[in-house]
């Protein structure tokens, strides 16, 4: 679901860009590379880099009861991990103007849509990866790092600071339809007080 949940937002991002005229320049890549001297490095050359910076669970619906009732029986499923991405949209085109315009017209887009659904969003469902997901529901908000935590993200990054917003996406799923355990359900309680005393 993270690969799914970045490749429908490169899609989005992209569509947006072509139709304000700044083109396909979108890619999902380490913008690690972008100093690395690697022959990769050339991938994120003139492009807007989307990175996964940081994973985070969402502890609020961690203790969430995860059972289904199926043909009078409980089936027990260990619960789906709830996520928050972090993503940082690094701009390093040919220009500083561009780079600009580029992290604008991001906040711009994400400004006019900040939650994703199965209903508000076309995707490419082509995509080996994509092509089984029948729902999905996802929120963005800006993240904004204070100046040290930035120099620590670009520090780790290995390389110079460039024209970058840090995006939150706000839940994504993922559960293993595994069943842990079944049993029957219970649908009365019997016996009296007589019997324990």
């Amino acid at each position: 679901m993270i690969y799914d949940t970045l490749q429908i937002l490169k899609e989005q991002v992209e569509t947006w860009f072509t139709e304000v005229g700044l083109g396909k320049i979108i890619v999902l890549e380490n913008i690690a590379l972008w100093e690395s001297g690697s022959d990769d490095a050339t991938k994120v050359d003139d492009k807007v880099v989307m990175t996964l910076l940081k994973l985070e669970e969402e502890s609020t619906l961690k203790n969430v009861p995860s059972y289904k009732i199926k043909d009078d029986k409980t089936e027990y499923y260990n619960p789906p991990v709830n996520l928050n991405l972090y993503v940082l949209f690094s701009a390093n085109c040919d220009s500083y103007d561009k780079s600009l315009k580029s992290i604008s017209r991001i906040i711009e887009f994400f400004q006019g849509k900040k939650v994703f659904t199965s209903g508000n969003t076309v995707y490419n469902r082509t995509n080996v990866a994509l092509d089984v997901l029948e729902y999905f529901k996802f929120i963005l908000e800006m993240y904004t790092p204070g100046f040290e935590e930035l120099n620590n993200i670009w520090g780790t990054l290995g390389g110079r600071q460039m024209p970058s917003v840090i995006y939150k996406v706000q839940i994504i799923q993922i559960k293993q339809d595994k069943k842990r355990s079944a049993a029957e359900v219970i649908t009365h309680v019997g016996g009296n007080l007589k019997d324990i005393l």
